[in-house]
């Protein structure tokens, strides 16, 4: 199980006393600075008896005890409440859910920042609905002026309805602590200039330590996970009949915390046979609750609800596999799952002076682990992969004061980890090493730089994709940061340092099985120019195709060999015609203003635009697998090739049928819950199309940007 350093644990605590230090030194500069302007009033009063201002900054420390009588808002006579607070229009913290209970403990602490107390905390109970819109359960308001400060207060509020302001919701127990920022009143009323900057200085400091400390714990907690829990979708039996058909086209949606996975589409059946099998982190120490909903897939309109059901993955055994048969509530139907809890240590996080590149015992124990006499030991562990996050420069300025606040975030396939935030930095220095177990030798490394904002999401800086294959070891290079779509430079480099140590027998082998799926891949929208390049990356692919029928007919002397030709000139002609037609009839839609045959239409574009992509890109897999795209895959099909044909001389041909056609048909008694897959499909999924190729190439940096030539500026 993975746990957190021990160089980094004090880091928080060392971070507070070091704040502490700087406010006692901003305290004795303003104080030295006001010593020899106090003054005594011509009344007589001293400075100290004039009221003060408001100190323009509290901190309110919460805790969330418990919530006792909620109201009930599912059919089961329960609720799955969560608790928002907002100052203002703005959201400050959301607790978590706590299913199947009127009377939930949270016992969460949250630190907020005041500017001032005008504004009351307002606090929203919320139903958690997974794939529906939340349920109101009530609110209430907690007016900070009636609080006494630096005194803990228990507050009860009663939840209400501002539509049915008779209806009892239950109550909320919480307790508080209002604490001023600022304290040092020793100052008259006439030094306003001083005492101005004195407050903006202090509030602006306590205001950057509070945010920095929350973020960091944020960070923490978003890339530290204890486990893994795999998940195989088997199958659905009895499923409830949505059509007018007496059938659905089922799927299914999963969510753990902010994880989520969407399976795919069976048309036609009660009876779905699915057969995917994907991983959830478990952030978890008791393990959390898995929302599962079924959906029947409408075109042009809402999906229907087939029904909804949970796991609670406190109550399964770890390191052992459970078969679960899940009765859908609120619907008709079972659900078969395989759920396996494991503990993880594949991904870590440390200082880059922590980890010294020299450290030559641990590089050999890791090139021991994966030397080729260990080929048959954990087949699932193909590699390691290190990755030093050190620098970035000339990013976009994304805030009004032309700075950003940037922090990057760096992915493979589902493993997601976060550096620390630069607060209004363009060239930031984060020196941090992150460490990865490789599941599959042709995953893709994908740096992502954010500018962070405190009140909504984080604004997109810049990206790079760097396929495992194409990483040269041990050699600092900077990467020229792409847009969204990485298919063009966007402003900035990032420095980063890449060790890839792998077997490469395992890596073969995994190359053989289905490619781990991202469940937090954006669904595909329609787009108009993205359909035109599918058409057009089609049409490349089936000229190519033509022209090597012509080419082998050619050589044969066959008769007609043009007639291919023509006919896809014909096929051509008639899909352009068609694209005519569909023009018009979305112009004759927009008129009529039938919004669901819009969505309908809009469905089957998306459909067709999908389609022509992976039509494309199998065409362009095939292509790039024998022009050396990735020299690795282009060496495995020709060792598979060689392979075969040693075995065809020496085996029969008809022993081989004989063999594959036991083995294919008795799979399924021998392993009844194994997921079909095609070697061949497998195979070509790893091979990049010639999007991927144009994603994946590196630019060419600004010469201005590497180390030498800033050495020489500044010697200059």
């Amino acid at each position: 199980m993975f746990q957190i350093s021990p160089r980094e644990c004090p880091k928080v605590a060392i971070q507070h006393q070091l704040n502490q230090m700087v406010c006692s030194f901003i305290d004795l500069i303003f104080q030295t600075v006001l010593s020899g302007r106090k003054k005594i009033n011509t009344t007589g009063t001293s400075n100290a008896d004039v009221p003060l201002a408001d100190p323009g900054m509290y901190q309110l420390d919460i805790t969330l005890k418990r919530g006792q009588s909620l109201a009930a808002r599912d059919r089961g006579g329960t609720s799955d409440p969560y608790v928002k607070f907002k100052v203002g229009r703005k959201e400050v913290f959301r607790s978590k859910i706590i299913h199947k209970n009127l009377n939930p403990v949270w016992e969460e602490k949250a630190c907020i920042l005041v500017d001032h107390l005008r504004e009351p905390l307002y606090i929203k109970v919320f139903d958690y609905d997974f794939g529906l819109q939340d349920d109101f359960m009530g609110s209430a308001f907690l007016d900070l002026t009636q609080l006494e400060l630096n005194r803990p207060t228990d507050v009860t509020l009663t939840l209400k309805d501002p539509h049915y302001p008779d209806h009892d919701l239950g109550i909320i127990l919480l307790s508080v602590v209002l604490t001023p920022k600022e304290e040092h009143r020793d100052v008259e009323l006439s030094e306003n200039e001083v005492v101005g900057s004195y407050v903006s200085v202090k509030s602006f400091f306590w205001r950057f330590q509070t945010q920095s400390l929350r973020l960091s714990d944020v960070h923490r907690k978003s890339h530290l996970w204890r486990g893994i829990v795999s998940i195989t979708l088997i199958e659905g039996r009895d499923l409830k009949a949505m059509d007018s058909n007496g059938l659905s086209d089922p799927y299914v949606k999963f969510r753990l915390g902010h994880q989520k996975y969407k399976s795919k589409i069976m048309p036609k059946t009660l009876n779905p046979q699915w057969r995917e099998q994907f991983d959830f982190h478990l952030y978890e120490e008791r393990g959390g609750i898995i929302d599962i909903t079924a959906w029947d897939k409408d075109a042009g309109k809402r999906d229907d609800f087939i029904g909804r059901c949970q796991v609670d993955l406190s109550a399964l055994s770890r390191e052992q596999t459970h078969k679960l048969e899940l009765q859908l509530e609120e619907g008709e139907g079972h659900l078969v799952l395989l759920v396996t809890l494991t503990a993880s240590a594949t991904v870590s996080i440390s200082d880059l002076s922590i980890n010294s590149p020299e450290d030559q015992k641990e590089r050999e124990e890791i090139l021991k682990r994966y030397s080729p006499l260990r080929i048959f030991h954990n087949l699932k562990d193909v590699g390691f992969l290190q990755v030093k996050v050190i620098r970035a420069e000339g990013l976009m300025a994304a805030d009004v004061t032309g700075k950003s606040d940037p922090f990057c975030v760096v992915e493979l396939n589902n493993d997601r980890l976060l550096t620390h935030t630069v607060y209004k930095n363009l060239n930031p220095e984060w020196n941090k090493v992150f460490t990865f177990n490789i599941k599959d030798i042709h995953s893709v490394l994908e740096v992502t730089v954010y500018d962070e904002d405190r009140d909504r999401s984080a604004d997109f800086l810049g990206k790079v994709a760097i396929p495992l294959l194409s990483i040269q070891n041990g050699e600092q290079k900077a990467y020229v940061l792409k847009n969204k779509q990485l298919t063009g430079p966007t402003k900035g480099v990032i420095y980063l340092e890449i060790d890839v140590i792998f077997n490469a027998v395992k890596a073969s082998l995994r190359t053989l099985i289905p490619k781990e799926q991202k469940y937090i891949e954006e669904e595909n929208r329609l787009s108009k120019q993205l359909l035109l390049r599918n058409f057009i990356r089609m049409k490349r692919c089936v000229m190519v195709l033509v022209n090597a029928a012509y080419y082998v007919n050619s050589c044969f002397d066959w008769d007609s060999p043009p007639r291919s030709l023509a006919a896809f000139v014909v096929v051509e002609d008639m899909l352009e015609d068609e694209e005519e037609e569909d023009d018009k009839d979305d112009k004759d839609s927009e008129k009529k203003g039938f919004i669901n045959k819009i969505y309908a239409i809009q469905e089957v574009c998306i459909s067709v635009q999908n389609i022509l992509d992976e039509v494309a890109s199998f065409g362009e897999r095939i292509k790039n697998t024998f022009n050396w795209t990735v020299p690795f895959l282009s060496w495995l099909a020709i060792v598979a090739l060689c392979a075969f044909t040693v075995i065809l001389y020496f085996i029969p041909l008809r022993y081989i049928v004989l063999v594959w056609g036991i083995n294919k048909f008795t799979k399924k008694l021998r392993s009844p819950y194994a997921i079909d897959n095609n070697e061949l499909l497998d195979f070509l999924s790893r091979v990049p199309s010639d999007v991927q190729v144009v994603q994946y190439q590196e630019l060419k940096p600004d010469p201005s940007h590497s180390p030498c030539k800033r050495k020489k500026n500044n010697l200059g």
